[in-house]
């Protein structure tokens, strides 16, 4: 990965929707050039896909709930059987293995407290192989995931 391969990653992260005649402008090629290069990264799997970006106020998602799961065995079968489950529910927005003592990190989507409430009881509480689960509440962001460091990837 070189230089613009890092320029072209950071200016997609912030607008996937960018022409490639701007995008050719903003990192200094020919479109053609341009095209065949993000053509390439998508082939290489450095970019996964598109998406839009949503805020969470504006569409009434207002809550963010951060769950610690342990579960009741630490074996092959039981994560298996677990994060199975995790992908049956759309409200969990993130689910990260954890070291530590939660074996689980999830990042759950709420329209407010009752609407959390509702998705606890229906929907985590009956998560299999679930030992213990403590849930605590996002105040407010300070700082909101907005892509991966790429000039860091030069070194």
């Amino acid at each position: 990965m070189d230089r613009i391969d890092v320029a072209l990653l950071e200016q997609l992260q912030n607008d996937s929707d960018i022409s490639v005649n701007d995008l050719s402008e903003r990192v200094a090629l020919s479109p053609s050039a341009c095209h065949r290069r993000v053509k390439m990264l998508e082939q290489s799997g450095a970019i996964k896909h598109y998406v839009a970006r949503l805020d969470n106020q504006k569409i009434g998602m207002k809550l963010d709930v951060f769950v610690e799961i342990r579960l009741t065995a630490q074996t092959e079968r039981s994560f298996r059987i677990f994060e199975k489950a995790v992908q049956q529910i759309d409200e969990i927005l993130e689910c990260h293995l954890m070291s530590g003592e939660a074996d689980y990190r999830l990042r759950v989507a709420a329209r407010d407290v009752a609407d959390y409430d509702d998705i606890h009881r229906t929907r985590l509480a009956r998560l299999p192989g679930v030992a213990a689960m403590h849930s605590a509440f996002a105040i407010r962001a300070i700082k909101s995931w907005s892509g991966y460091p790429v000039r860091r990837l030069l070194g």
